[in-house]
C-alpha cells in the first residue's frame, strides 16, 4: 500500500522541516524579544520603529519576504550567507532569516501582551530602587511576562512549524517540496497528502501539548 514511499527520503524531508523549525524558533524569540522591548521603551525612535516594524511585516505574506531574502538579498544584493558556493546552504539559511523576519513580529505581539500583564506598580517600585529599564524590564518584567505567554508562543511555534512549507518556493529540500515531488511522480495523491498531514501532525500535536502543560506550570498566580 505504501510502497510509493520507497526511493523517496521522507524522514530527510522531514529532519529539514524540524531544522528550519528550531532555528527560526531561536531566531525570532531573540529578535522578537528585542522588538517587543523597543515597542515598550522610553525612546520614540525606537518605539516607531518596533511599530513600524511588526506592522508592516504582519501585513506582508510570507511566500513574499522568502522570495525576496532569495532574489531580493542573494541574486541582486549578493548576499551568500556564509556559503557563496552551495546554493543548497544558502537557501536553506535564506529561508530561515525569511521566517525570523516574519515570525518575530508575531513573537513580539504575544510577548508584549505578556508585558502588558505585568502590573505597573511593580516596574514603578523597581524604578524606585534605583533600577534602570534595562534592568527593570529583564529582571522584573519579562521573567513574568514570558510566564504569560507561554500559550500564545507555543500557537506561534506551531504556525511556524507549517509556515516552513513555504521554503520549498525557493528549493529548500523540505516535506513540501518532497511532497510535491512525490505528487508529480507519483498516481497516490490522497495517500502521499495523508503521509505528509500526519507527519505534520506528529510534530505539531505534541509541541502543543508540552508547551500548555509547561503553561500551567509557570503561569503566574496574580
Amino acid at each position: 500500500m505504501f510502497d510509493f514511499l520507497e526511493g523517496y527520503d521522507l524522514l530527510g524531508a522531514f529532519w529539514v522541516t524540524v531544522q528550519l523549525t528550531l532555528l527560526s524558533a531561536v531566531g525570532s524569540l531573540m529578535w522578537g524579544t528585542i522588538l517587543a522591548a523597543m515597542r515598550v521603551g522610553p525612546v520614540p525612535l525606537m518605539r516607531g520603529f518596533g511599530t513600524a516594524y511588526v506592522n508592516i511585516v504582519r501585513n506582508i505574506p510570507l511566500t513574499v519576504i522568502i522570495l525576496f531574502a532569495s532574489l531580493g538579498l542573494s541574486q541582486t544584493l549578493g548576499v551568500t550567507m556564509g556559503a557563496p558556493n552551495n546554493f543548497e546552504t544558502q537557501n536553506f539559511r535564506l529561508a530561515v532569516l525569511g521566517l525570523i523576519l516574519y515570525t518575530s513580529a508575531f513573537v513580539c505581539e504575544a510577548l508584549r501582551s505578556g508585558i502588558n500583564t505585568v502590573p505597573v506598580g511593580q516596574a514603578e517600585a523597581a524604578r524606585a530602587i534605583g533600577l534602570n529599564f534595562t534592568q527593570v524590564l529583564t529582571l522584573v518584567v519579562l521573567p513574568q511576562a514570558f510566564r504569560s505567554v507561554v500559550g500564545p508562543l507555543a500557537n506561534v511555534l506551531i504556525a511556524l512549524t507549517k509556515n516552513t512549507t513555504v521554503a520549498a518556493a525557493i528549493g529548500v529540500a523540505e516535506a513540501a517540496l518532497l511532497m510535491k515531488k512525490m505528487i508529480e511522480n507519483e498516481a497516490q495523491l490522497i495517500l502521499i497528502s495523508a503521509v505528509f498531514a500526519f507527519g505534520f501532525v506528529c510534530l505539531t500535536l505534541p509541541t502543543g501539548l508540552i508547551m500548555g502543560w509547561v503553561g500551567k506550570k509557570v503561569a503566574v498566580k496574580r
